[in-house]
């Protein structure tokens, strides 16, 4: 049912964003930019920032909804009676009123990983989730230590600046990988030589180029992303104590391991407090440093 579920979301966003740009391109009326006489470098720019920007944006904009539906997250009525629930709300109420931050929406789900994450395209519309286990294995201090960390991410604006940067990466990528593509395939030398084995070689290029970049893109995306992990820990630090902080990310440091399939979920583990550690090269893409650096410098600030 989970699969399904995923499944049903990653259709209907593609088809959406298909359907967004389609419609902004008639708008615009946004010839192609490939034609006989050569590129038109205006016409690519504007259709490569329209498919880089559109998805990520809209991608933001539903992000709040698909974390409910995805992560089966159980938002917190306002008005509940009950004591344990209305405890977490209060903690929450607390710390977006020391970060000068709107009251975001505060949601449960249930799984056995450690972990919480912050998403949402605006802080008056966000949304905290925290998983069922780590309610339960976590002290309330650690909590409210992870909580911080979550609010720091919607006051330093996290998920706005990633979608612009994503969608900015997108756009140059796509963008580098046809001019190159076009240089490269010998279309550009004369009109004479833009044949349909030309036009061949033209594509091939452009899925290589695009591949390449993607990768260089994805790079600089995990270190921005890594950057903003340790001002959020900075931002929780200060507004739940920092012994706190480094006790509640040694605690995720030692149940790290603790999995759940059901919850694993690609789309939001960049969104999540603690990920799996990436090792070698591979940690060029992480979108967490390893635990042992954050704490190390928390305790060297």
């Amino acid at each position: 049912m989970a699969l399904a579920k995923r499944v049903f979301l990653f259709l209907a966003l593609n088809f959406l964003v298909i359907m967004m740009i389609s419609l902004i391109l008639n708008l615009f009326n946004i010839r192609p930019f490939l034609s006989h006489y050569g590129i038109d470098y205006s016409s690519l720019m504007i259709f490569c920032l329209i498919w880089g920007m559109a998805g990520a944006l809209i991608s933001l904009s539903l992000s709040r909804i698909m974390a409910k539906w995805a992560m089966g997250v159980e938002v917190i009525d306002p008005t509940t009676a009950d004591g344990d629930l209305r405890q977490l709300l209060n903690i929450v109420q607390s710390l977006a009123n020391d970060a000068g931050v709107p009251m975001p929406q505060v949601g449960i789900y249930r799984s056995n990983e450690v972990n919480a994450f912050a998403t949402g395209p605006t802080q008056s519309r966000s949304l905290v989730a925290v998983s069922s286990g780590l309610l339960q294995r976590m002290k309330d201090e650690e909590v409210k230590a992870i909580l911080a960390h979550e609010i720091s991410h919607i006051a330093n604006g996290d998920m706005i600046t990633m979608t612009l940067l994503q969608g900015v990466v997108n756009a140059f990528v796509m963008f580098l990988a046809r001019v190159l593509a076009y240089i490269f395939s010998g279309m550009g030398r004369s009109r004479e030589n833009n044949s349909s084995s030309n036009y061949l070689s033209y594509v091939l290029f452009v899925y290589l180029f695009d591949f390449v970049f993607m990768i260089l893109g994805s790079m600089l995306i995990a270190a921005y992303s890594r950057r903003r992990e340790y001002r959020a820990d900075a931002g929780g630090a200060k507004l739940a104590g920092k012994q706190n902080m480094i006790a509640a990310l040694s605690t995720l440091r030692v149940l790290h391991e603790i999995r759940d399939p059901r919850t694993e979920n690609s789309s939001f583990n960049a969104f999540k407090i603690s990920t799996q550690t990436k090792k070698g090269f591979l940690h060029l893409f992480a979108t967490h440093p390893p635990l042992e650096e954050r704490i190390e410098r928390l305790k060297q600030s």
